[in-house]
């Protein structure tokens, strides 16, 4: 099929935006059976729905010249969940529908509504927007949809998981009976079927689901990491593609905010997008993404609905989605419009389990490998290297003579080396990843560490312990290799660490020899044997904490005290009383100490 069948305008529209043949979905709703219909649609991200529903709209909006039908209401509203997806909505209508001569008006929130008023009262063939800002211009009346002939949702499913039922249910109210509903959704859970019954008459099932190439270019991989060694993998992932553009997605703004300080401390170009951003922020970050000037993006689910970045090769999922249509929905950003990309998901050890159970559900077959080592980023940089300096590279005169000047100095190995060492100095050094042979294992423990010996030291996590930095320290003070250490488990206030018996003895020694030493206050930092494991530690623990807490053993009686009516303990209010075994009566509120009165974290979804 090709799109001869449409109006001149909008064909030459799609042939100069490079548009051949129709995509699975765009060919669907352009079918004789589909014209002038209610539609539902099942199209995944990145199969062309945009375009697929600005064509079906063609009929609703063009004269038989092929030209926009003149008027000051809207004849086609288009709701999408974000801003983000609303204004890439915007911006693919208008070179779609620029040549007829249609206005097409963008409500979203964060942006200035007075403006947008304006450009309403000046009249609009199409309104695209979100759901609170296109009802709040409904209620102040400067949204006026009484001559609607069509609505599209984008992404109906996300605007509902939202909470935008309302909103959408007072839009759709205000509009005339017999006006188009065209429901566009990658899922079809219950609550959409509810609201096509109740907004649709006798609407047309399309599912491109199965037919797209929406997912079919995406290559997944599964890495299985350290829980402590999740940012050194993002950062090697990064090094080991050298993506053109990359997105992060993270679960929470904090986190996000602390990725993108880490990227841009070792050298990234990265940009961040979360709810906290205004949307000139947003705006600014996306332009350094299509310009070049950044090329990695660290993003909420929230944030990053509907970015459509042509170069985006690379998704990561740093924190695991919550189910497999948001792994969808966010690997769907690349492996666009026949376009190769990768989509990597990081499993902290315990997690493997969970993720296996979600692949299985989306029915995506994900490789499971091992993070890139440095070695492995060094030798793909070795031959991209080689592949760049070798390109062709158009010369002037005066390039000419800086070479010949350049010659006359130094030999063309050293000029060569030079060259190398420049294009390296702007790369971030890959990171040393903790021993994938120190996760977890079902079938016992490692070659080499069948008989050790645990240590302790005097830090937690409340000292801010991380293997990153205590596996250098242990390889200081004890003399040893990182081969050499096993297992770490960081508690509240202590750090667990085992070490082959054979070499117990000799780290013991070398840890009391460099106590003195002390260049960065690690002398303060007591390492000492433990008897048995880490469980016989923690059940020694508990007996001392009891002991510690309870005082001795309640005092028992052995016959019945002259005058006394009690059995075998002191009574409840007496010295020693309260609880039997002692202690005072408990008088503090439930759950222990004061209620909570400081300001909560930051650290809501998006």
């Amino acid at each position: 099929m090709s799109f001869n069948s449409l109006p001149t305008l909008l064909s030459e529209a799609l042939s100069a935006r490079g548009y051949a043949a129709p995509t699975p979905v765009q060919a669907a709703v352009l079918e004789p059976e589909a014209i002038g219909r209610d539609l539902i649609v099942s199209a995944q991200t990145g199969s062309g729905k945009t375009v697929a529903f600005g064509l079906a709209l063609s009929g609703e909006l063009l004269n038989a010249e092929g030209f926009a039908m003149p008027t000051r209401l809207p004849l086609a509203i288009i709701i999408a969940p974000t801003r983000e997806l609303a204004l890439q909505v915007s911006r693919e209508l208008i070179w779609l529908y620029g040549p007829t001569g249609a206005r097409i008006a963008t409500c979203v929130g964060g942006m200035d509504a007075s403006k947008e008023r304006r450009n309403l009262a000046q009249g609009a063939q199409i309104v695209v927007g979100t759901p609170g800002r296109l009802r709040d211009h409904l209620e102040r009346g400067a949204l006026d949809l009484s001559e609607l002939r069509a609505a599209v949702l984008d992404e109906a499913d996300e605007m509902l998981d939202m909470g935008f039922r309302e909103d959408l249910e007072e839009i759709l109210d205000a509009t005339p009976e017999g006006r188009r509903t065209l429901l566009f959704s990658a899922t079809m859970p219950k609550p959409i079927v509810a609201l096509a019954k109740r907004y649709q008459q006798d609407a047309l099932r399309i599912s491109t689901v199965g037919e797209d190439r929406g997912h079919g270019d995406i290559s997944y991989q599964a890495v299985t990491v350290a829980p402590a060694d999740i940012e050194n993998a993002v950062v090697n992932l990064l090094r080991f593609h050298e993506a053109e553009t990359a997105i992060l997605f993270c679960a929470t703004r904090d986190n996000v905010r602390h990725l993108h300080a880490g990227l841009t401390e070792r050298g990234f170009q990265a940009v961040a997008l979360s709810g906290e951003h205004s949307q000139n922020e947003r705006n600014a970050a996306l332009q350094a993404l299509r310009d070049r000037r950044a090329r990695v993006c660290v993003a909420t689910d929230v944030a990053a609905r509907g970015i459509d970045l042509p170069t985006l090769s690379l998704v990561v999922h740093v924190e695991l989605p919550r189910d497999a249509e948001t792994l969808q929905h966010r690997s769907g950003r690349t492996g666009r419009a026949g376009k190769k990309g990768t989509a990597v998901l990081l499993v902290p050890y315990p997690r493997r389990k969970r993720v296996e159970s979600m692949l299985r559900g989306a029915k995506i077959n994900a490789e499971w490998i091992q993070p890139p080592t440095a070695d492995d980023i060094r030798r793909n940089d070795r031959e991209r290297l080689m592949a760049a300096l070798l390109e062709p590279v158009e010369v002037d005169d005066e390039d000419r003579a800086l070479a010949q000047r350049l010659l006359t100095e130094r030999s063309p190995e050293e000029i060569a080396a030079a060259l190398v060492r420049a294009h390296r100095a702007s790369m971030p050094a890959p990171e040393e990843m903790l021993d994938a042979s120190a996760a977890p294992r079902r079938d016992g423990p490692r070659p080499g560490f069948e008989d050790t010996v645990w240590f302790r030291m005097n830090i937690g996590r409340r000292d801010n312990a991380d293997p990153r930095w205590i596996l250098p320290l242990l390889c200081r003070r004890g003399h040893i290799t990182r081969s050499e250490i096993g297992a770490i488990r960081l508690a509240q206030s202590e750090t667990l660490f085992e070490v082959p018996r054979q070499v117990a003895a000799r780290f013991m020694d070398a840890v009391k020899r460099t106590v003195a030493d002390d260049p960065d206050g690690e002398g303060l930092i007591v390492i000492e044997p433990i008897q048995g494991t880490p469980r016989d530690e923690a059940k020694h623990n508990r007996r001392n904490d009891r002991r510690a807490n309870d005082g001795p053993p309640p005092k028992r009686y052995d016959a019945k005290p002259a005058g006394r009516k009690t059995l075998g303990a002191k009574p409840f209010g007496g010295p020693g009383g309260g609880k039997p075994g002692g202690g005072r009566p408990f008088k503090g509120k439930p759950g222990g100490g004061k209620p909570f009165a400081g300001k909560p974290r930051n650290n809501r979804p998006g």
